[in-house]
């Protein structure tokens, strides 16, 4: 059965993780990635523009279904070999998230809203994702 998942990271590294056809989680962690299978669907959340910056984005910037295969080793350079698994990315916007805030299960109703995605993936409810799709761009349709 098909699961829906928030990764967390700045907006600067799921740029380039779209542009490979890839996502990482936790700072290349292996473990959190082993939870995916194949065609669960993953939305990632952008707190900042760029990772170590300031500039504050609060928006979805990201979301695709992930693709057959385990988790394998990047090579980034310097020695940092993060894991990933490959995605195929859906064409979409960012999608800013305080209007969804009262919608969303895993922030409606708490002043605290941010505190979830300090675990940098977490499972979500289909109908938290079909809200995040069709606000990046009509998605929705594609996720059933």
């Amino acid at each position: 059965m098909r699961k829906f998942w928030i990764g967390v990271a700045a907006a600067n590294h799921i740029a380039r993780g779209q542009a490979g056809g890839f996502m990482q989680v936790n700072h290349g962690k292996e473990a959190p990635l082993k939870r995916l299978q194949p065609g669960d669907v993953i939305a990632y959340y952008s707190p900042v523009t760029e990772y170590g910056g300031k500039e504050t984005l609060q928006a979805f910037t990201a979301i695709g279904l992930v693709k057959q295969g385990l988790p394998y080793e990047g090579d980034m350079g310097g020695d940092f070999k993060p894991f990933r698994r490959d995605v195929d990315w859906l064409p979409s916007h960012d999608a800013p998230i305080k209007p969804m805030l009262n919608q969303l299960s895993f922030t409606k109703g708490k002043t605290t809203w941010g505190y979830q995605f300090r675990f940098g993936l977490f499972h979500i409810p289909v109908e938290d994702m079909q809200l995040i799709a069709t606000a990046m761009g009509g998605n929705e349709l594609k996720l059933l």
